[in-house]
């Protein structure tokens, strides 16, 4: 009897659970579509505060910024938590190993506020000579956020490449390959659904960040979330609702495809797998 019981005690604390995560975007969705300005009244089904939104200017360059500079931050930090996971997996012990993994996961349990404050004094300290001075901007973003996101993706590619079995780059260092061939042609395509998920996660952080893009950005380049910040402070608008409905759909949309790719190149590893097993 208490097997039942605790099924639907289990059942029912997981709809709770999914309810509490989930209703509070259900009801901005719909109240997008509300036609009065006050965001808690629905008083008729409209699409008007997509097109004010698409006409606010300044909200629209301040999400150009954060698309551009999360795609790159994005790019930036697969690239360098690749070559990290890589020297944390694969290369044997060295002098200050134990020092170079704390720096590299260092951003995943420091606080954001000292994180954007620490790398806000060290352009304070060196901008003028590698030429940033007091004009922060795009760049400065960037940089900071990459700081920030290679962390997380060097995490995620180091638990594949520490599942990854070890003889097949053997085999192919055994059949003439270089480790560079080995690389490209063995460990790249099989790491390659950790990699779409770092660049997914990077850009997904990157393009939610607001407390260090706020301590690293110039007047010339407020991003997104600043911009639904400061707006929210004045006031709650209609307009914030479409803007993060718009952004769900688009974040889902990515999730979905990102979700297919890795599913799709599963399968056909796993095909070609059983391929060479009945070959051999």
């Amino acid at each position: 009897m208490s097997q039942p019981r605790n099924s639907k005690f289990t059942l029912t604390m997981l709809v709770l659970g999914f309810v509490f995560l989930y209703a509070p975007i259900l009801s901005l969705i719909v109240y997008s579509f509300n036609e009065s300005r006050l965001v808690t009244v629905w008083s008729g089904f409209s699409v008007k505060w997509y097109g004010e939104l698409f006409r606010d200017q300044q909200m629209m360059a301040a999400a150009w910024v954060s698309v551009k500079v999360a795609f790159w931050t994005a790019c930036a930090s697969v690239v360098l938590g690749t070559m990290a996971a890589m020297v944390m997996t694969r290369f044997r012990d060295f002098s200050g190993k134990t020092l170079f993994g704390a720096l590299i996961t260092a951003p995943l349990v420091m606080p954001e506020v000292i994180t954007g404050l620490s790398i806000l004094l060290l352009f304070v300290s060196i901008g003028p000579i590698i030429g940033i001075g007091e004009q922060r901007g795009m760049l400065t973003i960037w940089i900071a956020h990459v700081t920030f996101c290679m962390a997380f993706v060097t995490v995620v590619i180091s638990s594949r490449l520490g599942e990854l079995d070890r003889s097949l780059e053997e085999a192919a260092m055994d059949l003439g390959a270089n480790r560079l061939k080995v690389f490209f042609v063995i460990t790249l395509p099989i790491i390659a659904p950790a990699l779409v998920s770092g660049w997914l996660l990077a850009f997904t952080l990157s393009l939610d960040d607001l407390v260090i893009a706020s301590f690293v950005s110039g007047p010339s380049s407020t991003t997104l979330p600043m911009k639904v910040f400061s707006s929210v402070r004045l006031g709650l608008s209609p307009k914030i609702n479409a803007l993060a409905t718009l952004m769900i759909l688009a974040v889902s949309i990515a999730a979905v495809i990102g979700w297919w790719l890795m599913t799709r190149d599963e399968k056909k590893r796993q095909r070609d797998m059983q391929m060479a097993l009945q070959e051999g």
